[in-house]
């Protein structure tokens, strides 16, 4: 029995193939790269081209019996979807199943505990996990009306709160000779370009290496407790272990971690990226 499993965001998606030992030679896992698959953004024939063109070549399909997909854009009524264009390329597979990635970074943070799992990278989300899966979640509203502790608000405020005068002349001066980005350009960037959420998110790096200002720590720890506040608290569940995923709580574990433990919780682990979980997840 080989696994396939997929980890898929918006610009790359890991792919782990996990061998069992057989005929003396150990387990393995081979990892394989493609860019991005969505079924919100791509056809059902743009994501076989990704699939012919940058999957198969990597596999003998016929030995892959089990394929768990894991993606961004894989709602409710777009699994059964993306599960059939996935059974279609990996015709011999035996289960083939696709899921969101609010699941898989639960699965990957949680194995097979119950607890509550949280994503914290350009967008934010969270959800109560009963060992196999979601029993309650957060809602998603995006950076414009939500989002709360994601990179998109974070660097949101920053500027705000950079341009409003609320942080240091220090910061801005700083901000603007490292950036070369004055108010007129970040005006055309945010609201006349393309994927403004990327942008404000790409802010994180400016803002983590500046933590040693006050005002900009405090910007972040700020953003962290109304992510608590707004999306974890309704849960009612302080018993229960927070864990998270993505590059804002990997690269801020340090202010994300106080912030759980003054609220009352009790933290729990932190990745970068769910593949390493979602492996031992489906390996057990």
């Amino acid at each position: 029995m080989v696994t396939l499993i997929a980890d898929s965001g918006s610009t790359k998606t890991d792919w782990a193939l996990l061998s069992p030992a057989m005929y003396g030679k150990p387990a393995s896992v081979t990892r394989i790269a493609s860019q991005g698959i969505s079924p919100i953004h791509q056809s059902d024939n743009e994501i076989q081209r990704i699939l012919s063109s940058e999957l198969l070549p990597h596999l003998s399909i016929e030995n892959v019996s089990h394929v768990y997909f894991y993606g961004s854009g894989v709602r409710p009524e777009k699994e059964a979807p993306m599960a059939q264009v996935l059974r279609e390329a990996l015709s011999c597979a035996e289960v083939v199943e696709a899921h969101s990635d609010l699941l898989g970074a639960a699965r990957a943070l949680c194995g097979h505990n119950c607890g509550i799992a949280s994503i914290l990278g350009t967008g934010a989300n969270a959800c109560l996990y009963d060992g196999e899966t979601i029993a309650k979640k957060t809602t998603a509203l995006g950076y414009i009306i939500g989002d709360e502790g994601s990179g998109a608000v974070l660097g949101k405020r920053f500027l705000h709160d950079l341009y409003s005068g609320l942080l240091s002349k220090e910061i801005k001066e700083a901000f603007e000779t490292e950036t070369k980005l004055a108010l007129p350009e970040l005006i055309n960037r945010i609201y006349r370009q393309p994927l403004a959420n990327r942008f404000l998110a790409s802010l994180a790096k400016f803002i983590h290496a500046h933590l040693d200002d006050p005002g900009v720590e405090a910007l972040v720890r700020q953003n962290f407790s109304d992510f608590l506040r707004i999306h974890i608290v309704p849960f009612g569940r302080r018993d229960l272990p927070l864990s998270f995923v993505g590059s804002i709580a990997w690269h801020f574990s340090a202010q994300l971690s106080e912030v759980v433990e003054g609220e009352g919780y009790t933290m729990g682990t932190i990745l970068k990226s769910p593949i390493e979980g979602l492996i031992t997840f489906h390996s057990l």
